[in-house]
Parts: structure tokens; sequence; C-alpha cells
């Protein structure tokens, strides 16, 4: 296959599509991803995944790009990156003991076959009960403190989760199954 665009600067998603041998080019895309109090989880992660896309295709018309968006969602409210140690504390409080969303938006663009598609995978994750300490000991390796909802899965974060339904690469950043299905079933080619 020839060589696809991820448009992306996140370390966690190139380092998947290394992990799998996917010729890639990670290309950073400029899009600000601000969240409005109004937006709704799903519609938001798809259109940041598109507008990534989108917008790093206009370089690279003759290529398939692929854009994603991860957010966590907990009661409808979008837990983005925290801001500091205290709201970091808040967020992994809020989810101690309790299940909570990860959401993927993903888009696949290839602008010279005017091939546009937008989809989104969605996981459940139950964090165990967490006690102060622990919480307290997991920000203090600032792990969480660039990640949405404050932790990462593929790291120290895991001894968090309890079980999680669905993909577990979702949960990471990028679901690997849902976006093969998408390319084998819309550009007719697959990541392996």
């Amino acid at each position: 296959m020839s060589k696809i665009i991820l448009a992306t600067s996140s370390p966690r998603r190139k380092e998947l599509f290394d992990k799998f041998n996917i010729d890639y080019q990670a290309v950073e895309s400029k899009v600000s991803e601000v969240l409005d109090p109004r937006d709704k989880p799903i519609p938001y992660a798809m259109a940041i995944a598109y507008a990534k896309a989108y917008e790093v295709s206009k370089q690279y018309e003759d290529k398939i790009v692929i854009g994603a968006d991860t957010i966590v969602v907990y009661k409808d409210e979008i837990l983005e990156k925290p801001k500091d140690e205290e709201d970091a504390y808040r967020m992994l409080q809020l989810l101690s003991g309790k299940e909570h969303q990860v959401i993927s938006g993903l888009a696949i663009i290839n602008l010279c076959q005017n091939k546009k598609v937008v989809d989104y995978d969605l996981t459940k994750v139950k964090f165990r009960d967490l006690e102060p300490i622990t919480i307290r000991k997991y920000i203090e390796t600032e792990e969480p403190l660039d990640k949405s909802g404050a932790y990462g899965i593929q790291g120290l974060g895991g001894i968090l989760v309890e079980s999680i339904v669905g993909s577990y690469y979702n949960v990471i950043g990028l679901p690997l199954v849902k976006l093969d299905e998408l390319m084998l079933k819309h550009f007719n080619k697959s990541l392996i």
C-alpha cells in the first residue's frame, strides 16, 4: 500500500502505526480544538477529526489522509486534558469506581478521488475505586497531565482501569479495527 498520511502530532498514534509497521508519514494539523459547552461528544469528536484530516489533505491531495480525535466522556461532560494537577485530581476522582466512555472520531479523506469518510468508535471503560493516595501518586508521575480524562491506559494509568468493553486501541487514541474496516470498505485498502 502506498504511504498514507496521518494528520497528527500524537506520539501514541504514531506508536500504534509504528507497532503495526504501517507505511505512513505523520503531519501535524494546525486545527485548534475549541470546545463549546453546547457541543455533543460524538459530533464534536467527528468534526475535529474531519477538520484535522481536511486541513492536512489540502497539502497531500493524491494521498489517503487519516484524522482522529479522541475524547473522554463522563455523563455527557467531555473531559479534556487537565489544566493542572488539581484538575487532573478532580477528573480522576470523578471517574473513580465509575464507567465512562472513550470516543474517537475518525476521518479518512482522498481529495483526488473525492472520497471523504467520517465515523466514530466508542469504548466503555470502568475505573476501579481509587484511594486518594493512588490518585496523588499517579499525578506525581506527570503521565496524566497531557491526556484527555487525565489517564493513559497504555501506561501507568492502566492500573486504574478495572475493565473495558470495546476497542483497547480506541482508548489509546486510534481505533485500529474500525479504521481498517473503513479503509477496506471505502478505499479497498487494509492497514496490513
